[in-house]
């Protein structure tokens, strides 16, 4: 049995790809201890070439979707845990893997670990450098205070009162029934695999549904590790284009695959919706917490942030309006690249 199973979504990921993989064979445990599961969902670029050469398994995923890629790779692995990796992830040091089965081989409590933030690099994109600053990929996540990565602008990893200790090399996190849950299970989350397999109803793995579900309906809280180390997020680099179409996307989905979700999340959304639009119109709000960031960590991709809210908003209430009227439409994926 392998220790880990690294899943990894792919469609069309070859700019990212290379650096994702050689960041997992350069961790300090013996490449016999793991697996490596691309799930793709077609991809016409070089993406399986570079698996092939990493001696990845490669899994078809005719959904195309990163969760149904997730599930996929969730059925197929054979890992004691299954690490949940983006393609545009990169594992940030040797020890990086060691220290999280450390974690979670102390303590059989743990349902998974996560990495506390996004790692900060001073010379990477613009919008890259925003997403680590901010600790989140999608600004809307930061003002309702779901994120899940620590900031630089209140130095918490998220904005809900959670019971929390701090365990030296991670902080204890308890997720507890009935109670708003932060947006964890990417980007370098680690689960159990028994969990995920056993929890796991459907042909989309939405991470942060199985947890939530699994809560709800058991009335058992959930104990996770928040890791304090990071994980490289190279998250649209310099492309408000790509930021755009990744935006898109997530609202787009959202709506598509809203019957799929083993979570009703438009109720908890309620309120963050009138939130995020008073934040982001009255513009105030966003340009405080803009100043009080580049205070903390200097850096001219903080002005980036009232901007990411306008596009964030506009994409969200374009979306919301398209899907009542019945005219939103599921992504045309074949053209999709990382």
């Amino acid at each position: 049995m392998k220790i880990v199973s690294f899943i990894i979504p792919t469609l069309n990921a070859s700019l990212v790809l290379e650096k994702c993989l050689d960041s997992i064979k350069k961790q300090s445990i013996p490449s016999s201890d793991y697996e490596i599961i691309i799930s793709d969902g077609g991809s016409t670029d070089d993406t399986l070439k570079i698996a092939k050469k990493y001696l990845a398994t490669i899994v078809s995923n005719p959904l195309k979707t990163a969760e149904a890629g997730k599930a996929v790779g969730t059925n197929k692995a054979k890992g004691k845990y299954i690490a949940l990796i983006d393609s545009d992830n990169i594992l940030p040091t040797k020890d990086w893997l060691k220290t999280n089965l450390e974690i979670l081989n102390k303590d059989s409590n743990l349902v998974g670990s996560e990495p506390l933030f996004f790692n900060y690099r001073p010379k990477a994109g613009f919008i890259e450098r925003y997403s680590a600053l901010t600790g989140v990929n999608d600004p809307y996540a930061f003002v309702t205070g779901v994120y899940d990565r620590k900031n630089f602008i209140n130095h918490k990893w998220t904005g809900l009162k959670i019971n929390q200790i701090d365990k030296d090399k991670y902080i204890q996190v308890e997720l507890k029934p009935g109670l708003p849950i932060p947006t964890i299970g990417a980007n370098g989350t680690i689960f159990r695999s028994d969990f995920l397999k056993k929890n796991l109803k459907s042909d989309y793995l939405f991470d942060i549904d199985i947890i939530s579900q699994y809560i709800n309906k058991t009335k058992k809280s959930i104990i996770f590790a928040k890791v304090k180390q990071g994980i490289i997020h190279t998250f649209c680099e310099n492309s408000i284009k790509k930021f755009i179409r990744k935006q898109n996307r997530r609202i787009t989905d959202y709506y598509y695959y809203q019957k799929l979700r083993q979570f009703d999340w438009s109720q908890a959304n309620q309120k963050g919706v009138i939130t995020f639009t008073l934040y982001t119109i009255l513009i105030l709000p966003a340009l405080i917490d803009t100043l009080r960031g580049f205070g903390h960590k200097p850096d001219i991709a903080w002005f980036f942030h009232p901007i990411a809210c306008f596009i964030t908003l506009y994409l969200y209430t374009i979306n919301t309006i398209k899907y009542r009227l019945g005219l939103l439409k599921q992504l045309d994926r074949q053209q999709w690249q990382q």
